[in-house]
């Protein structure tokens, strides 16, 4: 729900714009589109993003000169709320995982060269990518361990390497890599650099779409294992300056958590709606509203309480950032990232047990909450990375008194 103290009278009209177009254009179909191949359902997710250009709600987090509506990071998040209230509404928006995160690394950082062939496409909504860091041998928690390597050979890069959760790979134009080139650089920071690889250059292989709590995504909902084997790409396709790939990821991650906090929020919030409604219109008994038993009255009342905590915390460490920075955000960023992804988990089991046995079937959305979204703990920093980075610097003041 739109916040006032933080709203402003431009994302007052476009939130307004928005929240009709996926109430009468998106939410009713969800249920239809999520059980059917995504190569089906992209075609008419292309024809809804027209009628989103038309709104203003394209490219919502850029710029004006990037084609987007030149809204700051807190208009940028409230909007990112309503957008998360649909597992579409991103898409339709082009505000996507990983694509919104792939834009602003090439938007900032790419060559000319690079921004001409990857960047236009992308900014239309004409081509999807993946950003591929995550390796099933090193651990994900730890950016600096990776066994990926791009050798020089010449004027191009030599890439070989595994990973996984390479997301949205199934059907991406191109892939995003982190790799290491300078294996011997004292300083691991500066090991890595970030690669643009079209994913129909020979030795690069989409090995599969890895199933996730059973159900195996394809195309946009897809988690890829993929096998870069000896995939030659040019010196040119690199991103930044050769091991700056720790400080782009860093530069990707930190908006980056703030978006995916607003998005579950927006979650909470339809899952908020959903355990309502059950709970108001529920018999359990002849006459008796299971919105009348004190647990569930619990259930309501503690979600309500820990949605709006959550998001004026994101609000704040949006604020925080778009004023000082990332460096000076790094607690805020932290702090919301365990607490939102926590409360993102409690709400959605609260309203699958509000729900009862339909609550895990696929005939509403919670099942499908329910397992896609657990994965939030996880990726982007684990609750206990981001737990252990909090403690130490609020120790560290302690220390130093």
């Amino acid at each position: 729900m739109l916040n006032e103290l933080f709203a402003t009278d431009r994302l007052r009209v476009l939130y307004q714009r928005l929240e009709a177009f996926l109430k009468e254009e998106i939410q009713p179909f969800e249920m239809e589109w999520l059980a059917a191949p995504f190569k089906e359902v992209e075609p008419i997710l292309r024809s809804k993003k027209a009628k989103v250009k038309s709104i203003g709600a394209w490219n919502p987090y850029l710029p004006e000169m990037l084609g987007g509506p030149n809204l700051n990071l807190m208009e940028v998040a409230q909007l990112g709320e309503l957008m998360g209230t649909s597992p579409f509404g991103h898409f339709v928006c082009n505000a996507q995982a990983p694509d919104a995160g792939n834009i602003e690394l090439l938007a900032h950082f790419a060559s000319p060269e690079l921004k001409a062939r990857y960047l236009a496409p992308l900014l239309e909504g004409d081509i999807r990518s993946c950003f591929s860091m995550t390796e099933p041998d090193c651990p994900g928690s730890n950016p600096l361990w990776m066994s990926t390597t791009a050798e020089r050979d010449g004027d191009s890069y030599v890439i070989n390497g595994r990973k996984w959760f390479t997301t949205s790979a199934d059907g991406a134009a191109f892939a995003i890599v982190m790799a290491v080139t300078d294996q011997a650089n004292p300083d691991p920071y500066r090991r890595a650099s970030m690669i643009v690889v079209p994913t129909d250059t020979p030795g690069f292989t989409l090995v599969r779409n890895i199933p996730v709590m059973g159900h195996a995504g394809e195309g946009w909902h897809s988690h890829s294992e993929i096998l870069y084997a000896n995939v030659r790409v040019p010196l040119s396709n690199r991103i930044g300056r050769e091991g700056e790939g720790f400080h782009l990821a860093q530069e990707r991650l930190g908006p980056g958590r703030i978006h995916h906090c607003m998005r579950w929020i927006g979650i909470c919030e339809r899952a908020f709606d959903m355990m309502c409604r059950r709970a108001a219109t529920r018999e359990v008994a002849p006459g008796i509203k299971l919105g009348e038993q004190q647990m569930v009255q619990a259930f309501i009342a503690e979600s309500r309480a820990e949605i709006d905590a959550a998001r004026y915390m994101v609000l704040h460490a949006a604020h925080r950032l778009q004023t000082q920075g990332q460096k000076a955000a790094a607690t805020e960023i932290s702090t919301v990232k365990f607490f939102a992804a926590g409360v993102l988990q409690r709400i959605i089991d609260r309203a699958v047990q509000v729900h009862g046995a339909l609550g895990v079937t696929d005939d509403t959305l919670l099942s499908y909450y329910y397992r896609e979204e657990r994965g939030a703990r996880i990726y982007d920093g684990p609750d206990e990375v981001h737990k252990a980075a909090l403690a130490r610097r609020i120790l560290k003041r302690y220390n130093e008194i």
